[in-house]
């Protein structure tokens, strides 16, 4: 998509939000990014607000930093965010920090921005380098140093990674320098999400994922051991503005419930169900609450 048509896209949403916010009683505004695992969570939030009278008005596919100005700005009322990107990107916290320490960073940190982080889920879906096994094998490949040694090297490696990435406070430069390695001019390509497992067949021998895809086993890729720890964790939470929460505290058990319901594996499967089962985002969402009784009343 264009710069013009995401700004068009953009611009209207937050023109159809503001409409319905003054026209809907106890709307909901549910965000979510532009990949699998946050339509599936968000779908879910919205179905569990439903179910319970409100007004939900999705808001989906948008970028990190988009998403985090609408919620601060009072369009978004909830979203699910990551504790590492929260950290890194949004915060600007570079220390090195254990998940339950990271989850009380943000929680500080953002409290007097009036945003309110809910229990975490045990889903941590960290940055991760992935290789094709065989490739992997053959070079004698199984850690990011091991990967850094073959370039430092000389060898040239071809990297695919999500579009924000390479400008990323815990993305592309600081990895480089934390391993002491730097991919070769012209040897990084930025994409689509979705476009990741594709660059294999195309020649790209390695590429950043997340650690929650269901694509990963199923294409017979292996994950790079982060061997120095550069990759903080990202555990997947509820985020509600305070102010929706004093209106509506009611939400708060409901999406802690569904948050203590999702892990690595949960996810997971989740995930694969749509990338590569090619189920409807509100086909798997709607099964899996209905599976753990999360529709009945808390």
């Amino acid at each position: 998509m264009t710069r013009s048509r995401l700004t068009a896209a953009f611009l209207g949403f937050v023109l159809s939000v503001t409409l319905c916010s003054t026209t809907c009683a106890q709307v909901i505004v549910v965000g979510a990014k532009d990949f699998t695992e946050q339509l599936l969570v968000a779908e879910m939030t919205a179905e569990l607000l439903k179910a319970r009278g409100f007004n939900v008005h999705r808001g989906t596919g948008l970028t990190a930093s988009g998403i985090r100005d609408l919620q601060e700005r009072g369009i978004l009322d909830v979203y699910w965010e990551y504790t590492g990107t929260a950290l890194a990107v949004f915060n600007r916290v570079t220390e090195k920090l254990s998940p339950d320490e990271a989850y009380a960073r943000v929680k500080a940190l953002d409290a007097p921005r009036g945003l309110v982080w809910l229990a975490p889920s045990k889903v941590n879906n960290t940055y991760a380098l992935a290789m094709r096994r065989a490739d992997a094998d053959a070079k004698g490949i199984s850690s990011i140093s091991d990967l850094a040694k073959r370039i430092q090297a000389g060898e040239v490696l071809r990297l695919a990674c999500p579009l924000e990435f390479p400008n990323r406070a815990d993305g592309l430069k600081p990895l480089q320098q934390a391993y002491g390695f730097e991919f070769a001019i012209g040897s990084v390509a930025a994409m689509e999400p979705g476009a990741i497992y594709t660059a294999f067949r195309q020649g790209f021998d390695v590429a950043v994922v997340f650690a929650t895809d269901g694509r990963i086993s199923e294409s017979d890729l292996i994950i790079l051991r982060d061997d120095r720890g550069f990759f903080p964790s990202y555990l997947l939470t509820p985020v509600v503005r305070q102010t929706t929460l004093d209106q509506h505290p009611e939400i708060k058990p409901v999406l802690e419930k569904l948050s203590a319901e999702l892990d690595n594996d949960t996810i997971a499967a989740l995930n694969a169900a749509v990338d590569l089962h090619g189920r409807f985002i509100e086909e798997v969402a709607s099964e899996f609450l209905r599976d753990r009784a999360l529709l009945s009343a808390p």
